[in-house]
């Protein structure tokens, strides 16, 4: 990952806050919460995002994830981060998980190419990680029944975001990077993919 420099005072700040308040947090796989924002990050900076940007992506799960508020990030950050954070924020008030994502999609379209290029980069990275964790049981075939439907549920949901973000961003190397690497999944993975 490439090591944010000088030039980027907000994403700089964004990662003192974001380790700070995903302190402690772990993902499924017990790896540091923080590797997923800042690999976001890192996609931003490497697709020649403005720090801004590349700041909302270190954040962009303080809302969902840390019980940080809108206006507590607007307050530290500025509305144009909070904007794009809560653009790709999932509204927990939407029950069942098709309809959530259906509605973040929604709501990620309607806030413009920025927030569409923040919700590609973590899409990509929801993907790798999806792959690393379907690979770790052979092809999926010897996850239980509950946590293979759940990662055909999240595989449904990217293919949908990939849809929306090939029609919104379509020369976006993020885009052309989670087509690729979506593309190969699938192939790599049929029987999940069968499950979509």
């Amino acid at each position: 990952m490439p090591r944010f420099g000088e030039g980027l005072p907000r994403t700089q700040a964004a990662i003192a806050y974001a380790e700070r308040t995903h302190a402690g947090q772990l993902r499924g796989d017990g790896t540091p919460f923080i590797l997923h924002p800042l690999e976001v990050a890192s996609l931003l900076f490497e697709a020649g995002a403005p720090d801004h940007l590349i700041a909302a992506g270190v954040m962009h799960d303080l809302i969902e994830k840390a019980g940080v508020t809108a206006a507590e990030l607007t307050g530290r950050f500025g509305s144009q981060i909070s904007e794009l954070v809560r653009a790709v924020s999932d509204d927990d008030r939407i029950g069942g998980y098709g309809a959530r994502k259906a509605a973040l999609r929604r709501q990620v379209a309607r806030a413009g190419d920025e927030a569409l290029m923040l919700f590609a980069a973590d899409k990509l990275s929801k993907l790798r990680e999806l792959q690393r964790d379907t690979d770790r049981d052979d092809d999926g075939t010897s996850a239980t029944p509950p946590v293979r439907e759940l990662r055909a549920r999240r595989l449904r949901h990217y293919q949908r975001s990939l849809a929306l973000l090939q029609e919104r961003l379509p020369e976006s190397s993020l885009v052309r990077d989670l087509r690729v690497e979506l593309q190969a999944f699938v192939r790599s993975h049929r029987s999940l993919a069968r499950a979509v």
